[in-house]
């Protein structure tokens, strides 16, 4: 193969795993759709408990390759996901009883964000960051502010609930964050939100039982949404003290 062809071949290969992505989303998208909802978690109930009182082990290391593939292809139900999680696995001590089943969701949700990460990252991350690095303007100085505030940001951008996590996953892999970095932010910047909605799913068993579903707005609670609010204010805080003393510095 001559140098000019395998320069043409080597991007090809290096967004296949993107290009898979994008395939399996959109086949997932339109098989799972049905599947991967609350009425099917409710109709499969007692079999999925009973899997998991002879399988414990081997159920939550399906769970987690499970959550970790929602994430990874970006298929429907990953706030399913995370009530079963909830569901299935909050039986700690009465201390805190969502902390096995948000470890678990959050652990899945945390590999399948760097499975895309990567992707990303290998099929399109490193030029578009060389080439923002080389532009200007704009884009030039989005790209400098991100590198210059990487925790905070990533931190940011998982704690607000208005983010999309499809939107989180990529945005970071585009601009060139280091992948340590976007595995901590991910894992532990998820946690908040994580706890809450597992929460919800721990309580399903009364949800099936009184016919209803479950309420997904409580994030939106103030005893939740102001909490969460203060730590993207933590996060956000050496951004601010930053641009103050650069304005004081002009």
């Amino acid at each position: 193969m001559s140098d000019r062809a395998e320069s043409r071949a080597n991007p090809i290969l290096r967004r296949l795993p993107l290009i898979g992505i994008v395939v399996v989303a959109i086949l997932g998208f339109w098989f799972l759709r049905d599947f991967l909802t609350f009425d099917a978690l409710r109709q499969n109930r007692e079999a999925l408990i009973a899997f998991r009182d002879a399988n414990y082990l081997l159920c939550v290391v399906g769970f987690i390759a499970a959550y970790a593939a929602i994430v990874a292809f970006s298929l429907p139900g990953g706030t399913i996901a995370t009530l079963t999680g909830g569901f299935l696995f909050a039986s700690f001590p009465d201390a805190f009883p969502v902390l096995p089943a948000a470890l678990y969701n959050v652990t899945g949700a945390t590999l399948g964000a760097v499975g895309l990460f990567l992707a990303a990252r290998w099929g399109l991350g490193e030029t578009l960051s060389r080439k923002m690095d080389a532009g200007e303007g704009l884009v030039k100085r989005i790209k400098d502010g991100i590198d210059e505030n990487q925790w905070s940001m990533l931190f940011l951008i998982r704690l607000v609930p208005a983010v999309p996590f499809f939107v989180a996953n990529l945005v970071p892999a585009l601009v060139g964050v280091p992948l340590f970095r976007y595995a901590v932010s991910t894992f532990f910047g998820i946690m908040p939100g994580t706890i809450v909605f597992t929460s919800v799913g721990a309580g399903l068993s009364q949800v099936f039982d009184s016919g209803e579903s479950p309420d997904m707005s409580i994030i939106f609670e103030p005893s939740i949404l102001f909490p969460i609010a203060g730590l993207c204010l933590m996060a956000a805080l050496p951004i601010i003290l930053k641009a103050v003393r650069g304005k004081k510095g002009v």
